[in-house]
């Protein structure tokens, strides 16, 4: 049982570290925090907005939640890239703070409570892939909040008699594979974690509410397929299974780098060593009861599902791995605790975590400086799409990336949704069923004339697509060009 009167003193310590951290990745996130490719989930959020259905009306192979969720925010909030952003963040700092807060309590040694409770959620918040992806307008952010949430609910699930906790327990780890395919393995593993680990009232009537709350957050999934069934389809599994690799010709190749990414990254490397030393110390040398034990346990079962799932998409990319990170975060503590006070003598909790956790944000400062430094971010953007407003009458076509087309406020052309899809090959009657346009239709389209101004970043395919050529003034701006006045 939790002794909720100890929620001051130390725990207040806690709160107050964890404040300092949420403030500095809020600021992150409303200022640089980007990936080119969020920039069509906020496309998609903005045609929900404007009455456009997904896969009916334009192609987006995704589970519908998060965007149905930033759409949301954004009538609401505003048409800016920073609304999803900030609420993004919010996520991943409640992650963070639901990491932090299981340790606090959950741990058994009482003198490093406060010293795992704080390296446990800094473990986590730190991590560079939850920092730099965990605040962008895709589903990462949400997805770590609803697992880790439901894990907590979880564990608590099995010692309540009656079943609401559990079915809070199935709406949460429903609702983020609702929002992102690639957490769907942490629902299975909580469900059967309740099944064979609960401890009051009946387990049959438990397992039976979590399921039935974990399809709730897929009614929006249910209406498309009702909807468009070939489109549902293909947007959901098709597309997955069949086209993801044309942008990525040597997957497998590409997919053994990302899984030994580690070998490269020293937080990987720390996480994983503390991980282990973890899992030995609870397994082998500590006295900690059965339940507890079950729950680290579960910890470890979760991070292996999500793993596995992830690591299986093909192509694979090193920031799917972010979802499992609190996962290993909250047995690694306990590597962190059996190093620090049995093999090296260190019985300093504080000292030892602020050794792990300066490694990690030194880690994290070194690579998000070089971050900021080598790449692009929306403020890059923002400034060309002025230009490109200034010389695109009002009415005028932009031939664009998705980027362009959220900061310029337009709605893109009919197949242009989404970048990725010029390279599927398809027959014309599919292909306008799911709104895809071919590399070809594109070239036929700009020599066409149906474009007042063209934007590219590729000096290839602005050769390719013959836009010198095709226009009579262009600029350029960064790595990017600017063409307006077609040739008629």
């Amino acid at each position: 049982m939790i002794d909720w009167s100890s929620r001051k003193g130390p725990y207040l310590w806690l709160v107050g570290v964890l404040s300092v951290y949420a403030i500095i990745f809020l600021v992150y996130a409303e200022t640089q925090a980007f990936a080119f490719d969020e920039s069509y989930h906020l496309i998609a959020a903005r045609l929900i907005g404007a009455g456009r259905i997904p896969y009916i009306d334009f192609c987006f192979p995704q589970t519908p939640l998060n965007a149905y969720w930033n759409a949301g925010l954004m009538r609401l909030l505003g048409q800016n890239w920073r609304v999803p952003h900030a609420f993004a963040a919010l996520f991943v700092i409640g992650a963070v703070f639901l990491t932090a807060d299981f340790l606090y309590f959950h741990f058994p040694v009482q003198n490093w409570r406060l010293a795992v409770a704080i390296g446990g959620g800094l473990t986590v918040g730190l991590n560079k892939m939850v920092f730099e992806y965990g605040p962008l307008a895709q589903a990462y952010g949400i997805c770590l909040f609803l697992l880790v949430a439901a894990f907590r609910v979880t564990v608590r699930a099995v010692d309540r008699r009656g079943p609401l906790l559990a079915a809070g327990a199935g709406l949460l780890a429903g609702a983020a594979p609702a929002s992102s395919l690639l957490s769907a393995a942490g629902a299975p593993v909580l469900l059967l974690w309740i099944f064979f680990r609960n401890r009051a009232g009946n387990r049959w009537h438990k397992a039976l509410a979590f399921c039935a709350a974990a399809a709730i957050p897929f009614a929006p999934v249910y209406w498309l397929l009702w909807l468009g069934p070939r489109q549902a389809w293909f947007n959901l599994f098709q597309y997955h299974l069949n086209y993801r690799a044309l942008y990525w010709p040597d997957t497998t190749r590409h997919d053994l780098e990302v899984l030994t990414y580690w070998i490269d990254s020293g937080q990987c490397l720390v996480l994983g060593l503390l991980l282990v030393a973890g899992l030995i110390f609870i397994i082998r040398r500590s006295d900690w009861t059965r339940e507890i034990k079950s729950e680290y346990y579960l910890c470890g079962w979760m991070a292996l599902a999500l793993a596995a799932e992830t690591g299986r998409a093909h192509p694979t990319f090193s920031q799917y791995f972010l979802l499992i990170v609190p996962f290993l975060a909250m047995p690694a503590m306990a590597g962190m605790y059996s190093l620090g006070s049995l093999v090296l003598g260190l019985n300093r909790p504080v000292l030892t975590m602020a050794l792990v956790t300066g490694f990690s944000a030194v880690a994290l400062g070194k690579a998000t400086y070089y971050e900021i430094k080598d790449t692009n971010n929306w403020g890059t953007y923002e400034r060309q799409a002025q230009k490109i407003q200034q010389v695109t009458p009002p009415n005028g076509l932009v031939f664009a990336d998705e980027p362009i087309y959220f900061l310029t406020k337009r709605i893109p052309p009919p197949g242009y949704e989404l970048y990725y899809t010029h390279e599927l090959k398809l027959p014309p009657a599919q292909a306008k069923l799911l709104h895809i346009l071919s590399t070809d239709d594109l070239k036929k389209q700009v020599a066409a004339g149906m474009f007042a101004t063209a934007y590219n970043c590729d000096d290839d395919e602005i050769a390719d697509y013959g836009l010198k050529a095709h226009f009579k003034q262009h600029v350029e701006m960064g790595d990017c060009s600017i063409f307006w006045d077609f040739k008629k």
